[in-house]
């Protein structure tokens, strides 16, 4: 008996081994377990799983909200406007007003961006800014040129107590990147006081031509290595106070003797010689800047086609985004200035703005008529709509990075 039950009690726990072997083998087999590192086995109810970073959860609610959006709603997202085209009115907009709320609602606007018409003192731009905010569905970004210098619509009003420049080329001159962030932070914080949440600067832009009418000591000096790190320093320093940036204007402006203000301008360089010079504060601050503004210069060189940078998918989706690797927002030049205004309607330009990869569409002479035009050829089948939703999920990812949408 005793020896009978022995034997029972053996082949017992060799088919028990038997079986644990056999489900160990399918483990490693299905690379469950691994025989020379059992301590990097993986528990079943966390195989294929992974932290969300927190860009991932940005990039997630910025999709759920895309989701929500009506076409319409996406193409507005894609505008940036000044108050006047929310108004019927000849007038400067000061004050909003319910037909503004109204034309907002029809055609709801990314942006509004204000200029010195629009401000009259400081309690002044805060109802505006407050008003305008709480018409939108979607928290608008607010931006202003508050570069430093001859370009403050709120420095150079005299009714406002804010710290003043004499130019960025003097902050240039101490060629310290500390200086321009400081100078940057400064002009961040005051912005903030008054909802203004973007800044159209710094300007990325090397002065190389002293017969240059439009940069000048708008630029922080000539030698694109020194320029470099301040600009890298002026994005800095306007994220410590909570503003956002945008380097201007790409590929660059300095070495013109036109102003696309006024009409057509060339810029007779190939694509080497702009990364030997003006795209070095470019490329230098592309990882930090939360734009890049896009000038209407042509540089037929690098497009043969001559359509200014802002309107080509050269410049912008190969050498911007492709080549020089920008991920980010890009934003064109005023869509109202002459250089494209009389070349152009403002949906033609609208579209072919957004069909070279642009994704903020700024100041049309015409809002309402490029608003329906981008709308009427997304319709028509010109322009894919997974090229607005591209853009508007990078709009509103950068909204929400941001604190814009809170």
């Amino acid at each position: 008996m005793k020896r009978s039950s022995g034997r029972r009690c053996a082949g017992m726990i060799l088919a028990l081994l038997a079986l644990v072997m056999g489900c160990a083998n399918q483990h490693v087999a299905a690379g469950r377990f691994s025989a020379r590192r059992p301590g990097n086995a993986v528990p079943p109810q966390s195989a294929g799983r992974r932290f969300m970073t927190e860009e991932d959860k940005i990039r997630a609610r910025a999709k759920r909200l895309l989701g929500d959006m009506t076409l319409e709603q996406k193409v507005g997202q894609m505008f940036f406007v000044r108050p006047e085209s929310l108004s019927a009115g000849s007038g400067s907009v000061t004050q909003w007003s319910a037909e503004c709320s109204e034309t907002l609602q029809k055609y709801p606007p990314g942006g509004v961006a204000l200029f010195g018409q629009n401000i009259a003192d400081s309690a002044q731009l805060r109802a505006l800014v407050a008003d305008m905010q709480s018409a939108s569905v979607i928290p608008l970004l607010i931006g202003v040129d508050e570069e430093g210098g001859r370009v403050a619509r709120i420095a150079e009003n005299p009714a406002f107590d804010v710290v003043r420049y004499q130019s960025m080329a003097e902050v240039g001159r101490t060629q310290k990147p500390e200086a321009a962030q400081e100078a940057y932070a400064a002009i961040g914080a005051y912005l903030t006081q008054y909802g203004v949440n973007i800044d159209f600067a710094p300007v990325a832009d090397v002065n190389t031509n002293p017969h240059n009418t439009v940069i000048g000591n708008r630029a922080f000096g000539s030698d694109p290595a020194q320029v470099a790190p301040l600009v890298r320093a002026a994005v800095e320093g306007l994220h410590q106070s909570g503003v956002l940036s945008c380097i201007k204007h790409y590929p660059g402006h300095g070495d013109t003797r036109s102003d696309t203000h006024n009409g057509a301008v060339t810029l007779e360089k190939t694509w080497e010689e702009l990364k030997g010079c003006e795209l070095i504060p470019f490329i230098a601050a592309l990882d930090s800047t939360d734009m890049v503004m896009a000038s209407h210069i042509s540089v037929p060189a690098v497009d043969p086609t001559g359509l200014p940078a802002s309107l080509s998918q050269r410049m912008i989706e190969e050498k911007l985004r492709g080549e020089l690797g920008y991920g980010g927002v890009v934003i064109t030049d005023a869509l109202e200035m002459g250089a494209i205004a009389q070349r152009y309607t403002p949906a033609e330009s609208a579209v072919k703005a957004v069909s070279a990869g642009v994704d903020i569409l700024l100041m049309p002479s015409d809002y309402p008529a490029a608003y329906t035009g981008l709308v009427q050829a997304v319709r028509d089948g010109r322009v894919p709509e997974t090229r607005i939703d591209e853009s508007v999920l990078r709009i509103l990812s950068l909204k929400i990075r941001r604190g814009v949408i809170p």
